[in-house]
């Protein structure tokens, strides 16, 4: 019985046979308990149907004997009635209890006490009615030693008015039933048919229970204990770490099968996983073993458990060393131990050491790590060590060249500006800014550098400083608000945690005055030369007030009147010959003066135009064409007017020279024609000045914007006409170009500027 019990408790094959025979039984047996009660049910039905029957024709066929009062009669028909195999009596009762007819003829004017059965069953209930159910009727006598089993079905006899108004009968009207007729039926057959088809149901039920039983064991065994049991097998094969040489299938396509094919997959990846980690383990030994640094694991004792090959061939330890001595050669722990601090809290910590060996200093940079159990105990630690000598004799070398870095750059004689790229704050200086901007260094940190630019040039030149590595002739204020001129130069650099912009300037103020000078003095010379034509266009409009001033003296001399149309018209005259003569000398004034070196949005059409009136004259007098091929609505450049006429002049005045030199050597072959010629192409606003003169040799093209370099004659040119041009030309952020197809041929100066930012 013990062995049952354990069988069952470990089996689940047992379990499920067993639940499901023990439900299959329970179902089979409810199942015929309940088809046999319905057939017991359905038969008895049919035999109280036909004992109603049988019932009503008795009382219907003894019913005109009766009224007859024909006894004989009554008592054949009952006679022959139960001659019938099935009817074992029939009575037919009195309301005294009184036996007045019967099959048995002994029983006859017999009386039956209300106690008996037959009579019991009426009035316990409160009297026969006549439409009292049958079941209320009839009466189960139970089998005796001779006798089967009988069933009695009581009927009563109504009280009808044929009979109740009879003169035979003394029956009132109110009496509603006269007596009752009991039939009684055998019912051996009945039972015995019952019993039979009982036999046979159970029969059928333990039939249908074996079948059934043996269908679900075969299943069970077929499709769940044998596949279990081969999956119980294989996983064991698993878990011995057996390689996957037979792979488990079975041919099954539902959830044993999915489930043995689930349990495949998984030892495949089981076996691919296990590889791995063995590939792992491998390969963290061989890191452990060969990683460029000191590794070793250490008790609470600070014994070495392990350690890898660096440890092993630097200190050659020996077996159960401690790590103190095999480092230090001390005899007890480091006073600052992270070993010990990571065994009291659990937690990494790191230090740097520093130790003595064979006459040099080395230092490490220890790192701790517990190691802990499958209880989360602290068994271990593991301590590694990196050599960081080099790291240090580095960071001594770093701070001797930080030292020497700020030497240099204190001592910079060019002001050094160290500013954030996106706020632009003076985060720091050199000594420098103190000499040229008269600001300490105290005073100028966390400033903006827009404070050195005065307030209309902000705008202009701080977005320049990070589209733009040099910035000439920038104008900027000191401390106190005198103005100066810088280069500035701006380099991205890295400084300690951030990136900046390193920012130099180059006070240029004493040169550009030098240079203002010098430009001066060409404006100067640019005059004298336009001396001739200056006096001859001032000379017209002189004329004209001469013969006008002639013809009015005349006329008071002669006391002649003057007709008020003539002297409205001379003094108009003269009135407009002066306005052009004041224009001249205003022209001339204002070229002459020194500018402010302030660059503007200007018009370089008009700057053109202005140049050619002022010397319209000289090309007058000389006879030369001018032609015009201006472009209309050109976009604004930034310059500054009076020194970009003063190129255009000194251009014009190259050209009107070279033009003469070619027609002196030949005056019937040369041309005399300049081409003033303007547009925007390749987002370059471009000016043109083309010239018909003696062209420029290849050899002298690269040179001829050298200071003080000339190819006119001695004593007719200075060399620093185009020299002074292209400085002009690049403050404006242009440049001028020259072609020429050699001596002879003419040249074209190019002047290329880019568009104001603001210009449409």
């Amino acid at each position: 019985m013990r062995h049952f019990w354990h069988f069952l408790r470990h089996s689940l094959f047992a379990k499920i046979i067993l639940s499901a025979g023990a439900t299959l039984l329970a179902g089979c047996l409810l199942l015929i308990l309940l088809h046999t009660r319905y057939h017991k049910h359905v038969v008895f039905d049919f035999v109280h149907t036909g004992g109603e029957r049988l019932s009503t024709t008795i009382k219907q066929g003894t019913h005109y004997a009766m009224m007859l009062n024909s006894r004989e009669d009554i008592a054949q028909t009952i006679a022959n009635i139960s001659k019938q195999e099935a009817i074992t009596a029939i009575r037919i009762f009195n309301k005294q209890g009184a036996i007045k007819y019967s099959s048995h003829p002994g029983e006859v004017d017999t009386h039956v006490a209300r106690t008996a059965p037959v009579c019991s069953s009426c009035h316990h209930n409160g009297g026969l009615k006549p439409d009292s159910d049958i079941s209320q009727r009839t009466r189960i006598l139970p089998a005796t030693e001779n006798t089967p089993r009988r069933m009695g079905i009581v009927t009563p006899i109504e009280n009808q008015p044929s009979c109740s108004q009879a003169s035979c009968h003394v029956h009132p009207a109110t009496d509603n039933v006269l007596g009752i007729l009991e039939v009684v039926m055998s019912l051996k057959n009945t039972d015995q048919e019952l019993a039979s088809f009982n036999q046979r149901t159970l029969l059928f039920g333990t039939l249908v229970f074996a079948l059934t039983g043996v269908a679900i064991f075969w299943t069970i065994y077929r499709f769940v204990k044998r596949p279990v049991r081969d999956l119980i097998r294989y996983t064991r094969r698993i878990s011995s770490g057996a390689p996957p040489t037979a792979i488990l299938s079975l041919d099954q396509s539902d959830e044993i099968g999915e489930l043995a094919s689930a349990v495949s997959t998984m030892h495949e990846k089981i076996n691919e996983k296990h590889k791995e980690l063995l590939h792992q383990k491998e390969e963290y030994q061989t890191l452990f073993d060969h990683v460029p640094c000191i590794v070793t694991v250490q008790d609470r004792n600070f014994q070495l458990i392990s350690y890898n090959r660096e440890f092993s061939d630097k200190f050659n330890p020996s077996a159960g060393d401690f790590c103190f001595r095999a480092y230090k050669g001390r005899h007890e722990k480091c006073p600052d131990c992270p070993v010990e601090r990571t065994f009291a809290d659990g937690c990494s910590h790191s230090s740097e050491e520093s130790v003595v060996r064979d006459g040099q200093e080395v230092h490490w940079l220890v790192t701790t790590s517990p190691i802990c159990d499958a209880e989360g105990r602290i068994v271990a630690a593991m301590e590694m060590c990196l050599d960081i000598t080099p790291r240090k004799r580095l960071e001594r070398q770093l701070a001797m060249s930080e030292k020497k870095y700020h030497a240099i750059f204190n001592n910079i004689p060019n002001p050094v500006f160290v500013l954030d790229p996106e706020k632009l704050f003076i985060l720091d200086c050199n000594d420098s800014v103190q000499a040229v901007y008269g600001y300490t260094r105290e005073e100028i940190l966390n400033r903006p550098f827009a404070d050195l630019f005065f307030d209309d040039d902000r705008d202009h030149y701080l977005p320049r400083l990070h589209e733009c590595l040099v910035i000439n002739q920038a104008r900027q204020q000191t401390k106190d608000k005198r103005r100066i001129f810088v280069t500035i130069r701006v380099s991205p650099s890295q400084y300690p945690g951030q990136q900046v912009l390193l920012v130099t300037t180059s006070d240029i103020t004493k040169r550009l005055e030098a240079e203002q000078q010098l430009i001066q003095a060409s404006k100067m010379a640019t005059l004298g030369e336009m001396a001739t034509g200056v006096a001859h266009e001032l000379n017209q409009p002189l004329s004209v007030i001469k013969t006008a001033s002639t013809f009015f003296v005349r006329k008071i001399d002669k006391n002649e009147p003057i007709a008020p149309e003539t002297l409205a018209s001379m003094a108009r005259e003269i009135d407009g010959h002066v306005d052009r003569a004041t224009k001249i000398i205003n022209h001339m004034r204002e070229f002459g003066h020194k500018s402010e070196h302030k660059l503007y949005p200007v018009q370089v059409n008009t700057v053109l135009q202005r140049a050619f009136e002022i010397f319209s004259q000289q090309l007058k007098l000389r006879q030369i064409e001018i032609s015009w091929n201006l472009e209309t609505a050109l976009p604004h450049i930034q310059a500054d007017p009076d020194r970009l006429e003063q190129v255009f002049i000194n251009l014009l005045i190259n050209a009107r020279d070279a033009i003469e030199t070619r027609h002196a050597s030949a005056p019937e072959k040369a041309e005399k024609r300049i081409t003033l010629a303007s547009r925007f192409a390749d987002d370059q606003v471009q000016v043109c000045i083309t010239d018909s003169g003696i062209g420029i040799a290849p050899g002298d093209r690269d040179k001829i914007f050298e200071p003080f370099y000339t190819t006119k004659e001695v004593g007719k040119g200075t060399g620093l006409g185009l020299s002074i041009s292209y400085g002009i030309i690049q403050e404006c952020g242009g440049r001028i170009t020259v072609f020429s197809h050699g001596p002879g041929h003419g040249a074209t100066f190019s002047l290329h500027f880019p568009p104001h930012p603001t210009s449409a």
